[in-house]
């Protein structure tokens, strides 16, 4: 099984996010967020380790091959775990992927 690319995602683009948006880590919740002004996106699963290395270097394929070897993990399911973080945060206007 292939995992398709959502039509709006690059996979070849440097996904960053958006203007004025911030992943931080919340030490008393113990969570990880995207902060925005008077806005917060909590992150679970593996979105935190995800959104970790959108660091403004890396592709979404760089991305993708990092995490599916640090976690030894089926490409298909890496990617589809990506794509489908990526697509949410861009529909919510977080990131620019």
């Amino acid at each position: 099984m292939t995992t398709e690319t959502p039509a709006h995602i690059n996979p070849e683009r440097v996904p960053t996010l958006a203007r004025g948006y911030r992943l931080q880590h919340d030490k008393v919740r113990n969570l990880w967020l995207i902060q925005a002004p008077e806005r917060a996106l909590v992150l679970e699963g593996a979105a935190p380790e995800i959104m970790k290395l959108v660091d403004g270097s890396r592709t979404a394929n760089t991305i993708i091959e990092t995490l599916v070897a640090q976690y030894d993990a089926p490409h298909d399911l890496i990617a589809q775990d990506v794509y489908t973080l990526f697509a949410d945060l861009t529909q919510k206007g977080a990131l620019r992927a």
